[in-house]
């Protein structure tokens, strides 16, 4: 279980990039319209286009590239699972492989490819957002970009608040599942061996006591939280103000340039 510790999910990488020193409202901005162009390529050209968007955003963090790619982990059996089902359930396109009931036909392997290429990107635009910018950033950003959405009664406070401790407490939790998972080993545990029903009852001595532990933290943010007299967004001020720079004015021309492209690209 010390996989769990590797998983960059939530975790800030300080570095002094480009990426690091960009405003987090472009940022979340590059990375809503990223996640629309990853949906938008349809051609293999505009595919390689924006994985290769990709690839430069991963550079220009100065983040190994090894670290990024942990990220995917979470994802593995899902892209696995996805791939398996357009194999075998896409019957359009000449047809490549024939054994008795299974049938591998062309439009299956192409949609595989498409579809398991963008969950990949998906979950590296993900992960490099949060590797580059702190909570507190993602916190301040989410806000900003939903203030305007207050006057129709939009939480906008509340929900960065709950996206920011979320992010927050992944690594802590994931940390806390590592810990409680060599305690029940060195009891004699095993995660890994026996059939599928016996593994899955070798978890519940795991989820019971990081859900126990879950809580008991939630409770302790809470009473910490009130004793510092929190009552909410209103009538509070910032220590650090967002400014948009000139590496931001660069981003989302970039982002539009990206649109131009990936549209010319389309079929």
């Amino acid at each position: 279980m010390s996989f769990l510790n590797s998983i960059p999910i939530g975790q800030y990488v300080p570095r002094d990039s480009f990426l690091h020193r960009c405003d987090p409202r472009s940022k979340l901005l590059f990375v809503f319209f990223f996640i629309i162009f990853i949906f938008m390529a349809n051609t293999l050209y505009a595919f390689l286009f924006v994985a290769a968007v990709a690839i430069v955003g991963i550079a220009m963090s100065r983040i190994p590239v090894i670290y990024v790619l942990r990220g995917l982990k979470p994802a593995l059996w899902i892209i696995l699972l996805t791939v398996i089902l357009q194999i075998f359930t896409n019957k359009e396109g000449a047809l490549l492989f024939s054994w008795k009931f299974i049938e591998i036909h062309e439009k299956g392997l192409t949609e595989a490819a498409f579809v398991s290429a963008r969950i990949i990107l998906l979950m590296l635009s993900a992960s490099l957002l949060t590797l580059t910018t702190s909570p507190i950033q993602l916190t301040d950003g989410l806000e900003s970009l939903f203030s305007p959405l207050r006057r129709f009664g939009f939480p906008a406070h509340e929900l960065a608040l709950m996206m920011s401790i979320s992010l927050r407490f992944i690594p802590t939790l994931l940390e806390e599942t590592d810990k409680i998972a060599k305690a029940q080993m060195s009891r004699g545990a095993s995660f890994s061996s026996g059939s599928i029903v016996k593994r899955i009852n070798g978890i519940l001595p795991l989820i019971v006591p990081l859900f126990v532990q879950s809580f008991r933290r939630a409770e302790e943010l809470a009473f910490a939280m009130e004793a510092r007299g929190y009552r909410g967004g209103k009538g509070r001020t910032k220590y650090r103000q967002l400014r948009f720079g000139n590496r931001d004015a660069v981003l989302l021309v970039v982002t539009i340039a990206i649109a131009v492209v990936v549209w010319l690209l389309r079929a």
